[in-house]
């Protein structure tokens, strides 16, 4: 029962992360201002597959970065409870940020990606 209660909580964790990858990308890409009607139709798409395509990938690092340092550090120093989650959650936060800032270092600074 243990097990199971564990990859529910990182199931839910994984979902924080993932939403926090799609966030991450609707802040690069900002506002879909085009109609989805007409020649717009395809900018919205593209803009479309951005967000979700880019912003899940970004979102599965991030997820896989936090359960990396949950199971190696945090597990250990934490006991569960309302203070544990919100530090993990501000983890999550912290590891989007530095996420968010390699792939703008690799993406503008380097012109790698």
């Amino acid at each position: 029962m243990k097990i199971l209660k564990q990859i529910i909580n990182y199931f839910a964790y994984t979902v924080v992360a993932l939403l926090m990858g799609i966030a991450y990308m609707r802040v690069v890409l900002g506002p879909n201002d085009v109609a989805a009607e007409g020649l717009g139709y395809l900018w919205h798409m593209f803009y479309q597959m951005g967000l979700i395509g880019v912003g899940l990938r970004v979102g599965a690092i991030v997820a896989l970065l936090f359960i990396t340092v949950d199971v190696l550090y945090l597990r250990k120093r934490l006991a569960q409870g309302l203070k544990s989650s919100l530090i993990r959650l501000g983890a999550i936060v912290l590891i989007t940020l530095f996420v968010g800032c390699l792939h703008y270092i690799l993406e503008k600074v380097i012109d790698i990606i």
